[in-house]
Order: C-alpha cells, then structure tokens, then sequence
C-alpha cells in the first residue's frame, strides 16, 4: 500500500523551538560502524570513494559516495581519520551487504575491515546551543574532553572530531542546518551519556520531529532521498561529496564527462518544494507541471517556520530552476506548489 499523505499538524513541533532557540537531544540509529586499519587504508579508500581520503589528517573527516562504474551510488559514507585508524559510518541497513562486497575489493592491500555498528550507539545534538551543552557535559571530565570548550567547539566545521574519553569520539554534523555534534559512544555509555546532556539542557526529541529541518536544508538521506539509480550530480551533492582534483576513483569517468562534456545537466534534479495549503504529500507522491508528470516526492514535513508543507523531490531539468510552479498529488487530489532554492526558510 503506498504511503498515505498528512495533513499539517495543529501546533509547532517542539523541533522548530529547540533548533533556533537551543538544543535537541536525537537518537541516530540510520548509520553503522565500520573500522578500516592496515598500512594502506587510505590509498585503497582513495581508489573506491569519489572525496580525497587521502588528503585527511587525524581530526578532520568527509563525505563521499562509493559508485558502480555507470556512476550510480552504492551508498554514501562519511570517513573520519583517526591517528592510525579510518573509521568509515554508512546506512545501517546496509552495512552487512556493503561490508562483503568492500571485503571483495580488498585483493593483496594491507587492510582490515571491522563492523563496530554493534559497539557504539550515536547522540546527537542540535541547535543554536549545541556547542554550550556538549561543553557543559563535559564538565568535570578527563582532560582531553574538558578541552573541548564552547569556543573551541564553536570553531569546528562539518565531521571535524575528536575523541571522548575513556572510549567514544564527538563529531561536527550539521544535517538541520544549524549547529550540531554527533556523539559516538559506547552502547553499554549511551543510557548515561542521554543523561548528562539532558542534565546539560539538551531536550530529547524525536529525530522525525526535525525532518523539516533537514528538508528546508537540502541534505538528502540515502535510502530515503537517494539510491542505487542515483547519480550524485542528481542529488546535488557533488560540492560536499565529490572532489574534482583527485585521482582515479571507480566511477569518476561518468561523474567528468557529465561535468565537462554535458555541463553538469542531468535529465533529472533534487529540489526543495514549498507546498500550497495543509496538505503534506506522501513520499513517491507524482509532481506535474504543464506538460505532465514530471518527477516524484521523497521526503516531506510540514515546516512550522514557512507554515506550510516542504518536500524534496526529483523533476526534470526544465522544471528544477527556483520559482517553477508545479502541483503535488495530495490526498487523492492535486495542490499547487512552488521550486525554491535552498535554505527553503
């Protein structure tokens, strides 16, 4: 049965108020834990993914998509480097389909693949005071945490890190579009952890409650905005998940002829939707414009900022550029809607 679509909520979520004004405390469960170690780690990451991981030093980490040799996206991933360690965080439920086939690229390279999704659990917590309660949990703690101060914290920048003592790593994240930190930690640690940043003033929100956020941001979600028949240049992700002066990577020769031959034009394009009315479309939802269908939703939420339905959805190259009216099926009608740029509030 295809999802059915909402109808907006009475009051604002609780979501809006914590993002602008302090701190949501947000169970990850969308991402697992692999650890890659040997001498030539880095190289062989370099050959697979489409950012340059061998450019990163201990303490700065990226984004990145490992593709098929047509270009199209087997997963993305976020690697972070440690002193002699890279650890490597993908869509859970993929973890164990993508770990055969990473152990299968692997021919005579010094390197070792290991799934700690099992040992750590992820908190993350978001807001304009993100930095002051991650600093104010770390109150009292060993040294090297107790480094990590407000203004120490507030200089980072996406998937910078650093570890948490005695085990667990804190990380920059910035998936709503406001200040963020995912803290990795010990499963048996994530109970106490949850307390200490609640006792730091952060509130404990369901991570669906801020999908508007992460919508009006513009950061697609693989498994839910992207796919196997995804092309990065589709999603629009190029600039935080490709580099354009590195190496050979397993799919980069469709990635540069698209980019330098076509232009970067793809037939299709992710863009941000601002829906007209109380209606929020449900996913896979057929978006048209005069000439017909031209594209489908992949996320919504209703946006207490806009007071209206946003959505990400993909639609043809002539109907991507800001401005473009379009309508949205909608419980069992149509509602117009408008192409807008991103941030979407």
């Amino acid at each position: 049965m295809a999802p059915r679509s909402r109808v907006a909520p009475l009051t604002e979520t609780a979501g809006h108020d914590l993002l602008r004004t302090g701190a949501a405390l947000v169970t990850h469960a969308d991402r697992g834990t692999v650890r890659v170690t040997g001498a030539e780690r880095a190289s062989w990451l370099q050959g697979l993914l489409s950012n340059d991981i061998e450019a990163l030093t201990p303490g700065r980490g990226c984004y990145a998509a490992w593709l098929t040799p047509q270009g199209r996206m087997l997963t993305d991933a976020v690697v972070l480097a440690e002193d002699d360690t890279l650890t490597v965080t993908l869509p859970a439920p993929l973890v164990d389909a993508l770990l055969r086939q990473l152990n299968a690229a692997i021919f005579a390279e010094d390197v070792l693949l290991t799934d700690e999704s099992a040992e750590w659990r992820t908190l993350g917590v978001h807001g304009v005071r993100a930095a002051e309660v991650v600093a104010r949990s770390l109150t009292g703690s060993r040294p090297s945490d107790a480094a990590l101060t407000v203004e120490h914290l507030a200089t980072w920048t996406e998937y910078t890190h650093a570890p948490l003592e005695p085990f667990g790593r804190i990380v920059g994240a910035s998936p709503y579009g406001v200040p963020g930190f995912r803290l990795c930690v010990r499963a048996d640690d994530a109970d106490p952890w949850m307390s200490r940043l609640r006792l730091a003033g952060a509130t404990l929100t369901p991570a669906d409650e801020l999908e508007f956020a992460r919508i009006e941001s513009g950061r697609p979600q693989f498994l839910v905005d992207m796919d196997a028949d995804t092309i990065p240049l589709e999603a629009g992700i190029e600039d935080r998940a490709i580099s354009f002066t590195k190496g050979c990577y397993v799919g980069q020769e469709v990635i540069v002829r698209i980019v330098h031959r076509g232009g970067g034009r793809v037939v299709r394009k992710l863009v941000g939707l601002v829906i007209d009315g109380e209606c929020v479309p449900a996913a896979r939802a057929g978006v048209k414009a005069e000439k017909g269908e031209i594209g489908r939703v992949t996320s919504s939420a209703w946006s207490p900022r806009l007071g209206a339905a946003v959505a990400l959805a993909y639609v043809h190259r002539d109907s991507a550029e800001p401005g473009t009216a379009v309508r949205v099926a909608c419980n069992g009608g149509e509602v117009a809607a408008t192409v807008r740029a991103f941030p979407l509030a």
